[in-house]
């Protein structure tokens, strides 16, 4: 007798599994003929008769039923067996511990973060969102490897000491989102339609709070401030519902309109919002940060 088939042996195993070379075919992405054709050659090779016909479907011989408790047995283990490796793997993979300063949308830190997934290293990616400052505290201490924000660090609080580099990701332009039943209200030239229009915006602890303010003042909006927000997805959600009128970074314009289902008004490139990931390193050399930032500058803010 020839050595073992195995691709033969998963073949009959799943036949015998369904009941049916039709479902096996299926679940195998297969032709029936082909699995057929697959079964009669190991029971050729076996010298023995694996089915037989039981109405519409197939049912073991006795040879076939006892070829099925070694098959369990086999293909069980190798199930096992790659559990084991996928533990292996997610074991070895290395903690990419960063902080996602409050201020930073997060449909744009996912942009921005997802590259780090496909490195050729694995990674296993810990997120931390809070205040900017005490993110800097937690990369001082090294329980962070890097930190998301919207500023420089040396325009950050003279309270926070630590011994950090900021490396520009990327700017931007803003640009003006309503629901879209907002939006119609003020119809004409932008952005002197606005005057006195709602209007929510970033907290004060986002970098680009006191560019929006200044940005009304000179254009003479008198915008109504219905509220301002820390988080700028909840921010959104208000804006979603109408409450007022908001700012995101243009290069996000796209995902904001699919995900809140706003309408983009008019765009302010003049306002430039920046991103930075702020690392102990001077210059660059975690592969992950180091993915982030490539395609940063070539994709999200090109």
């Amino acid at each position: 007798m020839a050595s073992l088939n195995y691709k033969h042996l998963r073949y009959y195993w799943m036949v015998a599994k369904t009941g049916s070379i039709a479902k096996a075919a299926e679940q195998l992405h297969l032709t029936p003929h082909a699995v057929s054709g697959q079964i009669k050659e190991f029971e050729q090779s076996l010298g023995v008769e694996l089915f037989k016909k039981t109405g519409r479907n197939l049912s073991l011989t006795e040879a076939g039923q006892r070829i099925m408790s070694y098959a369990d047995d086999i293909f069980t283990t190798g199930d096992q067996l790659l559990d084991v490796l996928r533990n292996q793997l997610q074991a070895r993979r290395r903690p990419f511990r960063v902080g996602i300063a409050d201020a930073v949308p997060k449909v744009l830190a996912y942009k921005l973060l997802e590259p780090a997934l496909q490195i050729s290293e694995p990674v296993r990616l810990h997120c931390r969102e809070g205040g900017l400052e005490l993110l800097l505290a937690d990369l001082a201490l090294h329980k962070i490897d890097a930190v998301i924000a919207d500023r420089a660090l040396n325009s950050v609080s003279n309270q926070v000491s630590v011994r950090a580099f900021s490396h520009l990701l990327g700017k931007c332009g803003l640009t003006i989102f309503a629901a879209p039943a907002l939006a119609k209200q003020y119809k004409g030239t932008y952005p002197a339609c606005l005057k006195e229009a709602p209007f929510l915006i970033p907290g004060e602890d986002a970098a680009v709070q006191s560019k929006i303010l200044r940005w009304m003042s000179d254009q003479h909006l008198q915008a109504v401030i219905i509220g301002e927000f820390d988080d700028g997805a909840l921010m959104k959600a208000f804006g979603r519902a109408g409450a007022g009128f908001f700012f995101a970074p243009s290069a996000m314009k796209e995902d904001v309109i699919q995900q809140y289902g706003v309408k983009a008004v008019f765009d302010v490139p003049e306002l430039i919002e920046e991103i930075y990931v702020i690392t102990t390193e001077r210059r660059l050399q975690d592969p992950a940060v180091m993915a982030i930032s490539q395609h940063a500058k070539q994709d999200t803010f090109a």
